[in-house]
């Protein structure tokens, strides 16, 4: 783990980690490292879960999780999105500012639709928006705001109005870690519904 002196390394701390006040990595950082170096580990109770009750943040009712749910393929894609946002810490690294919020949009698709996997057994079918894909899980609405960020960053639609030789350009450092923030709220949401199934 990269360790941060007080401003004389140059650099950002709004780098890849959430640093706090003893310069070591935030909690929700730690386990997504943790979560990266050693995978998911699946043991028979996380193989057949019995019904757990989730509680969704638009009703009072509590709520089964549907015994059709897909717990491996969603454990599975989580990690896809985790793997994704350490990418976009290393881009962000190299200045590589699109390559950057390209894998927070990812991160943050994968991370919805592993909710989904897990209540319906199956991917959410939507046209690259979001926001669209937030509501369709059930994300709250802050949440749907933070994919709705993230949105412009799918390749097509991005480069639909910018070349790619400028895509570097038009984003900079401060926007690219804001993305890495947004796609992380998005993780940590996702996070509390598929790693507590």
């Amino acid at each position: 783990m990269p360790q941060m002196d007080d401003n004389k390394s140059g650099r950002d701390k709004s780098g890849p980690y959430n640093i706090d006040q003893q310069g070591m990595p935030s909690d929700s950082d730690a386990e997504l490292e943790r979560l990266l170096i050693e995978g998911v580990s699946l043991t028979q109770e996380s193989v057949l879960p019995p019904s757990r009750p989730f509680k969704n943040e638009d009703d009072d009712e509590n709520t089964d999780v549907p015994s059709g749910g897909d717990i491996q393929g969603a454990l599975g894609l989580y990690a896809e999105a985790a793997q994704d946002m350490a990418t976009a810490g290393v881009e962000l690294g190299l200045g590589r500012h699109f390559a950057c919020a390209d894998f927070c949009n990812q991160a943050a698709e994968k991370a919805a639709q592993s909710v989904s996997l897990l209540r319906s057994g199956r991917r959410s079918t939507y046209d690259h928006d979001l926001r669209t894909l937030g509501a369709l899980v059930g994300a709250p609405e802050e949440i749907q705001d933070e994919m709705a960020i993230l949105t412009p960053f799918h390749p097509e639609a991005f480069y639909a109005g910018t070349p790619p030789e400028e895509a570097d350009e038009v984003i900079n450092a401060e926007q690219a870690s804001s993305y890495i923030q947004s796609a992380r709220r998005v993780l940590r949401w996702a996070r509390a519904i598929v790693l507590n199934a």
